[in-house]
């Protein structure tokens, strides 16, 4: 059987359901006679861009709060590689937040 993830990834409130969708039509969140499945929790997220960033979001040097989703879903071992570098690539963030678990 092969390994599965969790994989989250925080995401501006705004782009949260572009990035969902993208995750469901690279095949995460496929369980079973479902796919398409996630979680989503908003919060807010903070940083500061320092020099030599270039934010989508705030201004360099100064501290930035924004609204965000938490998405979660589940991805197998062979999509996951795949999975990540298109959401690195879809997502507006220079530095985006992409955690990944072993189930």
């Amino acid at each position: 059987m092969a390994k599965h993830y969790k994989l989250v990834v925080y995401v501006p409130v705004a782009e949260a359901d572009k990035i969902r969708n993208l995750l469901g039509k690279l095949g995460a969140g496929h369980i079973g006679n479902y796919d398409f499945t996630s979680f989503s929790v908003r919060g807010t997220g903070r940083f500061r861009p320092l020099k030599g960033a270039k934010p989508a979001i705030g201004e360099v040097g100064k501290l930035e709060e924004v609204a965000e989703e938490r998405i979660e879903t589940v991805i197998g071992e062979d999509d996951l590689q795949r999975v990540v570098e298109e959401v690195r690539k879809a997502h507006p963030y220079e530095e985006p937040v992409i955690d990944v678990y072993e189930l």
